[in-house]
This record gives structure tokens, C-alpha cells and sequence, in this order.
């Protein structure tokens, strides 16, 4: 079965590392918050001016001063700072953030992004995307294997607008955890229940398949 989006958000919590200064976009990435692993320390930066963002509120901890870049009411970790959203771009565009996760309409094999906009429909406007995986060298995109249509978003070459050139290296979907290089798709792990036959037929790029697919782990 395909992954939910908690279950996206724990398969990527899994990439977080103790010191890491990490990013999160809006939609399914902001979960990512409510499973950081027990046991190490991140900091969560919102690039509205939050770093040292916590997981979401309950109804006493609701703040509505206290928001993510989504505009989302959030919680702050012990030793957070609240500063311009100037500054947070700074942080950004140095390349002090040490994982990007953000959501994407398409991926391809080169390792490009296409996230901000559909041309003929409404554009809320390209946020901090661009800074974002022009400024980071760790990015994770999360996002549905194929269009509520059945169309692949993993492609030989994005259709779409793109964000960013050549800086895709990973993706989880709700079916699989994918890598990028020498212009490939290269299959790692498969949601449970998953089977491979149904990746493949969902991934226009092309795919490198192991012998053994291991089922991701939460």
C-alpha cells in the first residue's frame, strides 16, 4: 500500500542527523517535525525567521504569533532564535542549512526540479524553494509517485517550470526511496506492500532495479 503522509514524514525523518540544521517546505515536509528520532538534536529552521522549530502545537501550546513559513502555528525548541526573514535567507543562500526537505510537482533523471507553479493555475508564488536547493548541497523531495491521474512525476525531463538544475539527489514517494545519478533513477526501497512491477510501471525515467528491494523501515 502507498505510504501515508505521516509515514512519508517518518521514512524521512530518518535521514536527519544529530547537529543538523535543517529546512523544511511547506506540506508534507512540516510533519517531518513531529518524528525527529529520539536520541539526537536538530535544528529546525522556517525560512519566515524560526530556527529551533518544534513539532505542532496542541490546543494550549497554540500561539498564533508563532508560525511557519505556511503560515502553519508551530512550537519552539529550547535555544530557538527569532530573527528577519533577511537573515534567515542569509543562513539560506550561505549554505548553512545542512538538509533541505521540500514537496515537487516533478523530478527527473538529471536531477532537476519542477516545484513552484503549473502554468493556468493559481501561483501563491515561488516562496523560498529556489534559495533553497540553490543553497543546499542535501535535499530530500517527498511527494506522490504519480499524478492523482496515474501520470508519472518521475521523468525522463520535467515538463514544467523548473526550480532548480541538477540538484536532486533524493526522493521519497509514497511507493519507494529513490536516488538520483549518472542520469538514472536508482530504486533502494519500496514502501510494504509495495511490489516493484507497480514502481516500475508508474516511473517514466528510466530505473535501475536491484535483484532485492528492501521494504522501507519506520
Amino acid at each position: 500500500m502507498a505510504l501515508t503522509r505521516e509515514q512519508l514524514a517518518q521514512r524521512v525523518a530518518r535521514e536527519l542527523q544529530d547537529g543538523y540544521y535543517v529546512n523544511l517546505g511547506i506540506g508534507i515536509p512540516t510533519l517531518v517535525a513531529n518524528y525527529v528520532p529520539k536520541g539526537i538534536e536538530v535544528m529546525l529552521q522556517s525560512e519566515n525567521g524560526l530556527l529551533g522549530m518544534g513539532p505542532f502545537p496542541t490546543e494550549d501550546e497554540i500561539d498564533a504569533d508563532m508560525i511557519n513559513a505556511g503560515k502553519q502555528t508551530v512550537t519552539a525548541t529550547k535555544g530557538a532564535s527569532i530573527f528577519s526573514s533577511a537573515e534567515s535567507f542569509a543562513m539560506i543562500r550561505g549554505g548553512h542549512v545542512d538538509l533541505t526537505v521540500l514537496g515537487a510537482f516533478e523530478v527527473d533523471v538529471a536531477g532537476n526540479i519542477a516545484s513552484w507553479m503549473i502554468p493556468g493555475k493559481l501561483i501563491k508564488g515561488m516562496g523560498g524553494a529556489m534559495d533553497l536547493v540553490a543553497g543546499a548541497d542535501n535535499i530530500i523531495v517527498t511527494m506522490t509517485h504519480a499524478s492523482k491521474h496515474g501520470e508519472s512525476k518521475l521523468l525522463t525531463k520535467c515538463s514544467l517550470p523548473l526550480t532548480g538544475a541538477g540538484c536532486i539527489k533524493k526522493v521519497v514517494t509514497d511507493l519507494a526511496y529513490i536516488e538520483i545519478a549518472d542520469n538514472k533513477f536508482w530504486l533502494k526501497e519500496r514502501a510494504p506492500g509495495v511490489s516493484v512491477d507497480d514502481i516500475i510501471r508508474l516511473t517514466e525515467g528510466e530505473l535501475v532495479v536491484p535483484d532485492v528491494v528492501p521494504e522501507m523501515t519506520f
